[in-house]
Order: structure tokens, then sequence, then C-alpha cells
């Protein structure tokens, strides 16, 4: 929490406070991190000069109170992103210290964050790292022990139980972070269901060594890289299960990408039929050309809830407009990619001519089809293909000053509403258009169902890139309403449509087909909640599988479609 608290104020620190814009000291112990800080023209300062100015933060890890007087009073304006727990614990210190307390800090020496405490505890400060070390000091007649945030549980555990023996008027804090304390203890369980473990984090973070050791204690095979180039696959041959764990300081979209690695790997061992199957997965969802065919098959599932016999054209139109904007949203969206998903950042760079043409040539296709159904779905077609285009250009010229929504993009959340309306619109709306009932409240229920699911799909995939979103500077839905939040109203809204869907073929507004697509919502609602609890990670097969739900429809559809026929 402290670590993401402080990565967060920092990136968001450009558009809140005058720049030039700098963290005292590294931010935090991670190198994807601070060369990404880097690239965004945020420096670090080491020292602190006599005069300056600009905005600095203040590193996750916390500095003495003198170093935040000093930046003061060299003309900085001082942002505090100290970690909430870290700031707990200087609290106790200074407290404790006014009161004529000596301090008996327990962590590394050297550890920023451990010289930042040593600030707070005046003439009476003492660390320690080691049981020898804390035998050798002196006796107090009143002391307090704290531990750095990120230190080893059963360390402190044994600190403890001699400062109860031999100075049981000492008071001790267990200032350990419940994040920490519960992550070392969650690598003991893991490594006992696995073959090897990878730590993921910075080699020079402290509390993601201590999780290597911890590792390594257990007797598994154990890898400490920052990246995923770092994998040894050789190594990694033999095992059968592997155990991710990361450092506090470890970006998502860092995890993520070990994690989509390693999720290929078995098939890519040997030739086999799962290799192939994994390879035509992947290209399908890399191509766009998957969830362009689930658009095909929810356009066919609402074709059928209202009763339209001549489904082909708009299934074509479906699949052709999906997959004209689908790729060029991906070609104008590689920046987050690169963090999301660098494969796919990867494949649209080394492909982007042929994949421009594929989208020129589907979009150019889909307004042909359309012009053949009459000129009011050519038109609409036509202007959402504009809206489309125009999604990342600048609207509004920079002379016009006092609006910074100047494109359609810095409107927050607009990307996950105009793909859900879309996506209404080519597949229920333009063929109620076209067919002879036009628009009827069955229309709205149907519109409403596939433009909820769509913005379920689309919202559970931001939520996925929040990190990568949020340093490119892309406002989306989770990016406003949080995790916590974003997940509540996607459940609310699935729950919602099923509703919606069941009482619209009651009620014979749209045909009984809507009982069987039921199955979608529900389906949706549960892949949300194993998510949720963490029994899917982000990958290849999690995002196949949110967009099967389109293709499922699809499928329900044409088996009710023979049966009552």
């Amino acid at each position: 929490m402290g670590v993401r608290r402080a990565v967060e104020m920092v990136l968001d620190a450009p558009n809140k406070h005058e720049g030039p814009i700098f963290t005292y000291g590294p931010l935090i112990h991670n190198p994807q991190v601070l060369n990404l800080l880097k690239e965004k023209g945020i420096s670090i300062l080491f020292e602190i000069p006599d005069r300056g100015s600009g905005t600095v933060l203040i590193r996750a890890h916390g500095v003495p109170p003198k170093a935040k007087e000093d930046l003061k009073a060299a003309g900085f304006k001082v942002i505090d992103a100290t970690c909430p727990r870290v700031i707990k614990v200087q609290t106790i210190i200074r407290k404790h210290s006014q009161k004529g307390y000596a301090s008996i800090i327990i962590g590394d020496k050297n550890h920023p964050e451990v010289i930042g405490l040593l600030g707070f505890a005046g003439e009476k400060g003492c660390v320690v790292d080691n049981l020898d070390d804390l035998k050798s000091l002196p006796s107090f007649d009143r002391a307090i022990i704290v531990a750095q945030t990120t230190q080893n549980t059963q360390f402190f555990e044994k600190v403890k139980n001699w400062a109860d023996r031999k100075y049981p008027q000492y008071k001790i804090f267990d200032t350990i972070c419940d994040s920490t304390a519960k992550r070392q203890t969650e690598v003991r369980q893991l490594a006992d269901s696995v073959d090897a473990v990878i730590v993921v984090g910075g080699l020079s973070s402290g509390n993601t060594r201590r999780l290597k050791e911890i590792a390594q204690q257990t007797g598994k095979p154990t890898y400490h890289i920052e990246s995923e180039s770092e994998l040894d696959s050789k190594a990694l041959s033999a095992a059968q299960n592997i155990g991710i764990v990361a450092g506090a300081s470890t970006p998502n979209w860092v995890i993520n990408r070990i994690y989509r690695t390693l999720e290929i790997l078995p098939y890519t061992k040997k030739q086999s039929w799962r290799r192939m199957l994994v390879t035509i997965q992947r290209t399908l969802l890399l191509t766009n050309i998957y969830v362009s065919i689930g658009a095909g098959c929810l356009c066919y599932a609402c074709t059928k809830l209202l009763g339209i016999t001549d489904f082909f054209p708009h299934v074509l139109i479906s699949i052709l407009y999906v997959q004209s904007m689908h790729i060029l949203n991906n070609l104008t969206g590689t920046k987050a990619d690169r963090f999301n998903d660098p494969e796919r950042a990867s494949f649209y760079d080394n492909n982007m001519i042929l994949l421009s043409l594929l989208a020129v040539i589907a979009g150019g296709a889909g307004l042909i089809t359309a012009y053949t159904l009459g000129v009011i779905p050519f038109f609409i077609l036509l202007a959402m293909s504009i809206m489309g285009l125009s999604y990342n250009r600048r609207l509004i010229p920079d002379w016009f000053t006092g609006n910074k929504y100047r494109r359609i993009r810095d409107v927050p959340g607009s990307k996950t509403i105009l793909i859900a309306i879309a996506w209404g619109v080519v597949t229920a709306l333009l063929p109620s258009l076209s067919g002879p009932s036009s628009i009827s409240p069955g229309t709205a229920a149907v519109f409403l169902w596939s433009i909820c699911l769509v913005f379920v799909r689309t919202a559970f995939f931001d939520l996925l890139d929040t990190q990568g979103d949020r340093i490119v500077g892309k406002e989306t839905i989770p990016l406003m309403l949080g995790e916590k939040r974003t997940i509540s109203l996607l459940k609310a809204m699935l729950v919602f449509v099923l509703a919606a869907l069941i009482v619209s073929s009651a009620l014979h507004l749209t045909s009984n087909l809507g009982f069987a697509l039921a199955i979608c919502p529900i389906f949706v609602f549960i892949v949300l909640s194993a998510h949720q609890r963490g029994h899917m990670l982000p990958g290849t097969r999690l995002e196949f599988l949110v967009e099967t739900n389109f293709v499922m429809a699809g499928i329900v559809a044409f088996t009710w479609s023979a049966l009552i026929s």
C-alpha cells in the first residue's frame, strides 16, 4: 500500500504541483520504476542544495525530520510520500524520545527507512541487525524496541523473546508491516507446494532479499530476478509447479510480465498440440480476430432475441467494425501496452503497416455492407467510425485556454463508455433499425444487455491494467473509482442486466432465448469473483476466457434456434 501510494503520488505530481519534480533519494528500490520516473522527467535529488525550486517528494522510506526542514528552507515545495506505516513508527519513536526513552531499532543500519527513523530518536537511538549486537548494548532505564517495517518476522520474534527475559521493562512495539509479515508467511507456505520459487523485485530491496532468504531456507530452488528477461528457462524446465512472490516495491505490471512468460513456458518445451493451441489462442487475441468474432456472436444473439431473421449482414458489420476499431485502438495505445502487455506492444510495432491496412479494409467493408442496408445504418456507422478515428486527435486548439479536455480520450472513463455504446449500436441497434419491428421496448432491453456486457468486459480489462494506464496518464474508470468500487459496480451491473434480460423475456418483449442467455452475465460474474479471490491471474487464459463470453452467447443462441426450428 505504501509503495503504491508513493508511486501514484509521484506520477500525479507533474499535473498537480510546480515543476521541476524531484524525489529526495530513490523513491523505492525498484529499477524499472526508477527508470520510468527518469523517462517522465522526474529526477532524483541526492543532496540538498542551498537554494532550489520546484517540488520534492519524500521517498516511501521516509527521511529524518531535519532533511525535510532543510528542503523547505532551500525553497522547495515538499510533498511527503512516506509510507503511513513508516510514519507510525516515526511517531512512536518521536513520542518516546521526547519522554527520555532510548530507541532500539531492529533493522539494516544503512537502509534509508532506518536512517530516517534514527533521525527521530535523538541522541539515544541505536540500530542493531543481529542478536550479538543487541546483547552488547548498554542497559537502559527506559527504552523502546521497534522494527524496520520490512524486517524478518522470525528474527524479530527472537528479539522480543530476548527482551522479555533480559529487560522486561522495555516497551516493545511490533512495527513490522502486516503485508510484509503476511508475505513472509505466505512464501514459506508457497515454497512447500511448488518445485521452484521466483522472487521478483529490486536486487537492492531489503524486503525482497529477505523473501529470497526465506524461500531458500525451505530447500527449494530460488531465483531472484528483476524482469522477465532474467528468467532461466533451462533451470526451470524440470519444474512442474512454479511459485511467484514479489517484494513490496515491485509493480503489478512487472509481476504480470513474468507471469505471462511463465504461463507459456510448459508449451515451449516441445512440439505438441498444446503448444499449437496456445500459439493460435494468443494470435487470435493479438490480432483482435477473436474479439471481433465475439462481436459477431453477440450480434447474432441480439438478432435472435429480437426475432430478426436476416441476421447475416448485421453479424458481418459487427465483426468488421470491431475488428477495425480495436486494431486502431491498439495501434494508438502501445504506450500503455508497453507496461500492461509488452508482447502486444511489440506485435503492433513490428506489424504496424499490415495491421493498419487490415483496419482500413475491415472498416471500409463494414461501411459498404451498412450502405446495402440503407442510408441510416450507413451514416450511423460512418459517424461512429469518424468518432473512433478522432478519439486520440486534438479537437480543441491550444490557443483555447481553460479546457484540459482537448481530445475525446481526455474525458475520464470515455474509452470504456464509448466502446460499450459502439458495440451496443452495431450488435443491437442497427439490426433493429433495419428490421420490420424498428425500435421497441425489446430493442431497449437488448441494447442495454449488450452495452452492459461489453462495459463490464472493458472495465475489467482496465482494472487489470491500472498501473500501466496511470503511468501513461489514462483516466480509466478503475483509476477514478478504485479497485473495490469498480468490482462492486461491475457485479451490480451484471445482476441488473441479468434481471432485465429475464424480465424482458418473461414479458415477451424479447424471445424466450433470454432465459438461456442469462448464463452470460452469470459466467462473467463467476470469472470476476474468481479473479477477486486470487484464483485467476492476469494472462492469456484469463483474457481468452473473458472474450469467450461473447462467443458463448452466439453458441447458446445457435443451439436455441436449432432446437426450436
